[in-house]
């Protein structure tokens, strides 16, 4: 399911341009916008519960924050359950951690050991509101698969198409971007 043409102009006109940040030269995409627009954010989940309606998932699992939105909102519309991957020492519970690379270090991410027990193959769909570089998202997939689950799919609401997150990603999942961004 692709998002139609005027659909897709509601969503980018409810998106902010913030020119020099966090940094001059670089024009951050504020969602908050996005989120506050009732017929925006209306539009979107119903993109996404459309397509994802037929997937057979069993749970949409959000990367820590902004994906705990999206995800938890569009699991709730499947009937499915939700599950956060979060950064280290976010989760009360024993946990598995993936660690990936940053411009400058390292961090890391983690999700409970039993986020899928009680269900005979997990389907899970990864979600997040941007992918950029792909680190995070590449390290959330390999999580939800360590923990015995299947990563469908990652989605996500902006792709930045010039960055090379997107083909990394896809070395190890199916990648749909509603917005990319040049």
């Amino acid at each position: 399911m692709i998002l139609s043409i005027s659909d897709k102009a509601i969503l980018i006109n409810a998106i902010r341009d913030i020119p020099d940040f966090p940094k001059p030269g670089i024009i951050f995409k504020d969602i908050t916008t996005l989120l506050s627009d009732g017929k925006a954010f209306g539009v979107l989940m119903q993109h996404l519960h459309d397509r994802y309606a037929s997937y057979d998932l069993t749970h949409v699992a959000g990367i820590d924050a902004r994906g705990f939105i999206f995800g938890a909102a569009l699991a709730q519309m499947l009937g499915v359950g939700f599950v956060p991957i979060r950064k280290k020492g976010k989760l009360p519970y024993t946990t598995v951690s993936e660690k990936y690379a940053l411009e400058y270090g390292v961090d890391e991410v983690e999700i409970h050991i039993d986020a899928f027990s009680g269900v005979e193959k997990p389907r899970v769909l990864l979600i997040d509101d941007l992918i950029a570089t792909g680190g995070t998202a590449y390290a959330a997939a390999n999580l939800i698969n360590k923990v015995g689950a299947e990563c469908i799919e990652a989605c996500f609401v902006m792709g930045l198409d010039f960055l090379s997150g997107q083909s990394k990603l896809r070395d190890l999942v199916e990648v749909y971007t509603v917005i990319g961004v040049d």
